[in-house]
């Protein structure tokens, strides 16, 4: 039975480690994940997703703060794993730690490469407006996500999905590619293909200026960052001097020559606004500055007796 020490942090890399260990095949010898993390209001010390799911499972866990050091790099390297898989891990592994296992190392991307190498490649599927994204599984290097490829798969965006769906849903189409693909590399089935350099695109880590919404943008344009920030970061605005967060947004089949920015339609049920390019976009999920995520109409039931239609979303 082949060893395995598992790298990955957020739940998206959960239904992976619980696949490997499941599948009967394969022992999974260790999970390393980042250290615990204060959060929320209350900054309450939580363990990672994976450190929890693997605790569950009696999987050995270990959690160095980075593995820079040699002393953390012996603790993996003395586990003798045959393979090690990661999954959205959020740290630099040495090369030390990748050539040591005798089928190296493999990571569980959520882009079909060489497309979105980097930390964010849901986040820019979705804001670019593309049809479809996918998952690679290939070999880990020294330059991030650019190691040959071994396998992928390919699911279309709907216009439904958010950055939320999309986790889900890749992290069971990363958790079935993996296991489809490991009988083969452990039998020299496969041949790793090289990346396209000339195709290479990025996606790195989303920025709070990127969170702001551009009004002057397409409807289109601006329905697709909503989308592709929900639900980290959020995408917002401002809105009677406060800050308005839009959880998702429709375009509009309509024409209108009105300032970008401008609510043009507001009543107890809708609310649209000008986008740029003679657009617009009806709001359908928001969050008003110190109120909860809410529909549209339960938002507007108290919104209509202190705005109107001609009223701006404000610059920031």
């Amino acid at each position: 039975m082949k060893k395995i020490v598992f790298m990955g942090t957020p739940q998206f890399a959960v239904p992976i480690l619980e696949g490997l260990i499941n599948d009967g095949a394969y022992e999974v010898i260790a999970a390393v994940t980042q250290p615990d993390r204060k959060v929320g209001r209350k900054k309450t010390l939580t363990p990672p997703p994976v450190k929890q799911a693997a605790m569950a499972q009696g999987i050995q866990v270990l959690q160095p703060e980075k593995l820079s050091s040699s002393k953390e790099q012996q603790q993996i390297l003395d586990l003798k794993p045959d393979l090690i898989v990661t999954a959205a891990y959020g740290q630099y592994v040495p090369t030390v730690l990748l050539n040591a296992p005798e089928y190296r190392a493999v990571n569980v991307h959520a882009s079909l490469l060489p497309k979105y190498r980097g930390a964010a490649p849901i986040h820019y599927a979705l804001i670019n407006g593309d049809e479809k994204t996918g998952v690679t599984i290939m070999y880990m290097e020294k330059e991030m996500d650019a190691g040959d490829i071994l396998s992928q798969a390919s699911l279309k965006i709907t216009s439904e999905d958010t950055v939320g769906s999309l986790f889900d849903k890749l992290s069971l189409l990363g958790r079935d590619l993996l296991l489809d693909t490991l009988p083969a590399l452990f039998d020299g089935r496969i041949k790793a293909q090289k990346q396209k350099e000339d195709e290479v695109t990025y996606a790195p880590m989303i920025t709070p200026e990127q969170e702001k919404i551009n009004w002057n943008d397409s409807a289109e344009a601006v329905a697709n960052k909503i989308r592709g920030m929900n639900p980290f970061p959020g995408a917002y605005s401002q809105l009677e001097g406060q800050r308005f967060k839009i959880w998702f947004a429709e375009p509009l089949a309509l024409t209108t020559e009105v300032e970008p920015g401008t609510i043009i339609k507001l009543n107890r049920r809708e609310m649209w606004v000008q986008c740029g390019m003679n657009t617009a976009v009806s709001l359908m999920e928001v969050q008003p500055s110190g109120k909860p995520r809410m529909q549209i109409n339960h938002y507007l039931q108290g919104a209509v007796n202190h705005l109107e239609e001609g009223a701006h979303f404000e610059e920031i």
